[in-house]
């Protein structure tokens, strides 16, 4: 048998057969379990050997269909060896009848002749009646030879009749027979197999094949994610992968009885540059497939943030123009994704001309009918008509005659709010030449796409359709540089112009009311804002300059001074959105990462926003930002945070905080309280009330004052020096937990350990002493239980161990170690750690800022540094972006005072990174130790 070239040197199936048969020696048959050990032995070293050489020559040429195809070969010598070796010499027939016949088969993935590293193997055994002992005995001793290998098999013995019958009720034997590839064994019984299935199973079924393989590919779509542009995407199953391309295939030979992908350059499918880039998809694909598997020693088909940068580096991409090599290789598969959708596009489109043509004679006479009264309800001369409810062109050269077509077409779209349809789809992407400087500076192109951005319709709908045509980054070029750029981290879940577009759409769905259960104060908001369409250019252009080497936020003010003229905006309005995009992660960074109960906080915040309008602006900007970033990132929690720097910062713009003095706003929060409480008698509220210092009356609301004195009033009753409550909050997504304690250092590390050990996520935590010496700390951890019913008692567990950490009765050091060992941080990460000591921030605290890559412990040891250090930590903030953690903590030393010496800063520095990164100085010994195991 010939070997093909490109697979020279692979295996060499006839010395294979030569070391094989002379393991048989006479008077020893091939079925002695010694013998079969040695065949073993042979196959396994054969095997391993041709691996190492694919694995070799796909590191060399980068070809990834070519190391699938290379991998299939060499499995297909193996069967072969194997199937020979068993008729010769374990069940040799002399005389065989016509039932003693076999022909082993590939189908599925492996019957297109394309493997990966460890793909399963999927066997079809095909007999010409029932099966015969014969058979049976052949089949098991492959099959069994196969598993010895540590291959994953997939198999079916089945006579020609029987496939034929399968395939016509059950879709997935169906694709798998019609991929069917002859291995080895009974040639004449495969035919007959072909001509069978052709003849009785393919034949007048080719739209309801259509209609079944589409439906299910959009099923795999939701399982999947629906998103091609998810940053951890699944290579295979995923949106623009492998099985896009591959359900393509199966269609195109089912529909257009072709043998190979090429041919469907002749069926008027692809042109030849198509064609050409299918080609490129699936060896990219394909490539990246491979490497994975070989990789990772399994079939992995998730390409993680593990993967990702190992895989660049096999591929050979390099840091180059502000992208790390992982950043471009992603970026590099991005794209092809998006060439999967296209070309899937291009390929619906010719099977609807193809639908077209069948129809009967009346049907396409009054649909040529409807299409001229359309044509001519639009105006004679219009480049577009409505075809079957979407927009078309009124002819090849609706673009050429006029390049402002390729904006006006979505201007259109959008206006009478239909979807496009693929032959109009299909020119756009090849005119995409026409779109030069002189199109992007038309004040009417500009002035029709601004009017799309800003669009009460479907903005999202319409700009995802131009960014998958192109047209959107030749138009707007600095979009079209950040068009599948991925950000290496796990904090965003989708490519940077993704993330644009569904925050655009999440704006859009603001402003239609949809979102005002969850986001209410942006709903009320949006209503109030005097220009809208600021606000959307704003979000259109807001991470515009990701990528390069400047301040992402900075660079996108600067291309937004210079977008906002050509788009048509007032020199006021280009300023306005400026300073929207420079400023956008100020409302997120503040409200997650400050103290909103502290003035000076309030006071920063609004000398930077400055007026009421770019308030309301920000908020709603940074509400569908946070919310674009992927599923349950934003949360109640979040909501509630933004929403309380709202309310605190707009009576200050407006002047309110300066009308009345502190004195004063204690002296009202103490009436306030004492109005609101009954059944209490004076005594008893004049005693509450002074149990309390001025930060805890200036800085928690009312009906969270309400709940302490409620609280703190019957530890008393019941003489409890340590108490806790818990109340879960619905709508925040949080519960909050209180602890009543002796006042001590220690008091919040205690509390962090013991949630680490609970597995609670604590995300902010506010501590206040009393005038009696006793700590009122409170924590709020992250929901864990949709039911109010469940998440109390998950609280009341976390509350108990709590109680038993500050009794002793539970050895927290210890306990954190066991819960977290073997947790490794993240490698895929390199995030450096950054220790800030601030004393500008706040009037009455310092505040230590830490940020970093995030492992388990992290909170219990940084606070528990913090306590040996001598602090008093007055409130902690906790946010996680992915994984990068930033805790800030307001502190002071044990005198109350900020810690305003140098020296004292440049201990807790050194002190804090050292505990970040699990090391922490021993106060006893003055040297280092591990925190955390």
């Amino acid at each position: 048998m010939s070997v093909p070239k490109r697979f020279e040197g692979l295996i060499d199936s006839d010395g294979l057969r030569v070391r094989l048969d002379a393991l048989v020696t006479e008077g020893v048959d091939g079925g002695n379990p010694a013998v079969r050990s040695k065949v073993l032995a042979v196959l396994k070293e054969v095997r391993l050997a041709s691996r190492d050489k694919v694995q070799a020559l796909l590191l060399a040429d980068r070809r990834g269909v070519r190391c699938a195809e290379r991998l299939s070969f060499v499995q297909d010598a193996l069967i072969r060896a194997i199937y020979d070796f068993a008729v010769r010499h374990v069940y040799p027939v002399v005389n065989a009848s016509s039932a003693e016949r076999m022909a082993v088969t590939a189908v599925g993935g492996y019957g297109r002749a394309t493997l990966a590293p460890g793909s399963d193997i999927d066997l079809l055994f095909l007999l010409p009646y029932k099966q015969t002992p014969w058979g049976e005995s052949v089949v098991e001793y492959i099959l069994y030879m196969l598993w010895d290998l540590g291959l994953k098999v997939g198999h079916a013995t089945r006579n020609v009749e029987e496939c034929v019958r399968l395939s016509r009720s059950d879709l997935t034997i169906r694709t798998a027979i019609l991929e069917a590839r002859f291995i080895w064994g009974d040639r004449p019984l495969f035919d007959d197999l072909a001509l069978r299935f052709d003849r009785d199973v393919v034949q007048g079924t080719g739209r309801d094949y259509i209609a079944a393989k589409l439906a299910e590919r959009d099923e795999r779509h939701k399982r999947q994610g629906m998103s091609r542009y998810l940053v951890e995407p699944n290579i295979k199953e995923g949106k623009g992968g492998l099985r896009d391309l591959q359900t393509l295939f199966w269609i195109a030979k089912y529909f257009y009885r072709v043998k190979d992908t090429a041919d469907l350059i002749g069926a008027g499918v692809f042109s030849k540059p198509e064609y050409q880039r299918f080609q490129r998809c699936d060896d990219f694909l394909w490539g990246i497939r491979c490497h994975m598997h070989f990789a990772t020693g399994r079939a992995e088909e998730r390409l993680s943030f593990d993967l990702q940068r190992e895989i660049a580096a096999r591929l050979g991409y390099v840091e180059k123009a502000g992208l790390r090599a992982v950043e471009r290789f992603m970026k590099h598969y991005f794209l092809v994704a998006k060439d999967v959708g296209d070309l899937t596009l291009i390929f619906c489109s010719a099977l609807e001309e193809e639908h077209v043509k069948q129809t009967p004679a009346l049907n396409r006479f009054l649909d040529r009918f409807t299409r001229r009264r359309r044509r001519k309800a639009q105006g004679e001369g219009t480049p577009f008509i409505l075809d079957h409810a979407r927009i078309n062109v009124a002819g090849p050269d609706v673009f050429s005659r006029d390049p402002v077509n390729l904006i006006r077409i979505f201007h259109e779209a959008d206006r009478a709010d239909v979807d496009f349809h693929p032959d109009a789809l299909r020119l756009m992407t090849r005119s995409l030449r026409l779109i030069d400087d002189d199109v992007r500076n038309d004040a009417v192109a500009n002035a029709l796409f601004l009017d799309i951005v800003a669009s009460r319709n479907d903005p999202e709908r319409v700009l995802r359709r131009m960014n998958e045509t192109g047209v959107l980054g030749r138009f707007v070029p600095d979009f079209g540089r950040i068009v599948a750029m991925m950000q290496f981290n796990m904090y965003h879940h989708y490519t940077v112009d993704e993330h644009h577009l569904r925050s655009i759409g999440e704006l859009a769905a603001v402003e239609k009311g949809r979102l005002a259960e969850e986001i209410p104060l942006a709903s009320e908001l949006i209503h109030g804002i005097q220009n809208r369409r600021v606000l959307y250019v704003a979000l259109f252009l807001h991470d515009v300059g990701k990528g390069r080497m400047e301040d992402h936020s900075l660079l996108g003010g600067k291309i937004a001074r210079k977008l906002g003229p050509r788009f048509g905006l007032t020199p006021a309005e280009t300023e306005t959105v400026a300073w929207l995009v420079e400023n956008h992660l100020v409302m997120s960074t503040v409200a997650q990462g400050r103290d909103l109960n502290d003035r000076r906080t309030i006071e920063t915040f609004a000398e930077i926003v400055q007026s009421p309008e770019r308030l309301r602006l920000l908020h709603c900007l940074t509400v569908a930002d946070i919310r674009a970033v992927g599923p349950g990132v934003f949360n109640g929690w979040k909501g509630q945070l933004l929403r309380t720097l709202y309310y605190e910062t707009e009576p200050y713009l407006a002047g309110g905080h300066s009308q009345v003095t502190r004195d004063q706003r204690v002296a009202a929060a103490k009436r306030e309280l004492t109005d609101s409480l009954e059944g209490w008698s004076e005594t008893e509220k004049k005693a509450y009330v002074e149990r309390h210092y001025a930060p805890y009356w200036l800085r928690v609301d009312l009906p969270r004052k309400i709940e302490h004195a409620t609280f703190i009033r019957q530890a008393t009753r019941d003489r409890k020096l340590l108490a806790t409550s818990v109340i879960p909050h619905v709508f925040e997504g949080v519960t909050e937990i209180t602890v009543l304690a002796d006042d001590h250092p220690r008091l919040l590390s205690a509390i962090a350990g013991a949630c680490a050990v609970a597995g609670a996520n604590i995300v902010d935590a506010q501590i206040y002493t009393t005038t009696d010496g006793l700590a009122l700390d409170t924590i709020f951890v992250g929901r864990e239980f949709a039911d109010d019913h469940d998440e109390q008692r998950r609280g009341q567990r976390v509350s108990a161990l709590i109680e038993k950490t500050l009794t002793g009765a539970e050895r927290l050091p210890e306990q954190v170690e066991r819960k977290i060992a073997g947790r490794a941080r993240l490698k895929a990460f390199q995030i450096p750690t950054d220790v800030i000591v601030n004393n500008a921030w706040s009037d009455r605290f310092t505040v230590i800022e830490v940020s970093g890559l995030d492992r388990p412990g992290l909170l219990y040891d940084l606070t528990r540094e913090i306590s040996n250090l001598n602090l008093n930590i007055a409130s902690a903030h906790i946010a996680t972006f992915g994984e990068r953690a930033v805790d800030v903590f307001y502190v002071t030393d044990l005198f109350g005072h900020k810690v305003d010496s140098r020296p004292r800063e440049r201990t807790i520095h050194e002190h804090l990174m050292r505990a970040f990164d699990g090391v922490a100085q021993d106060p006893g010994r003055g040297d280092g130790r591990r925190l955390t195991a």
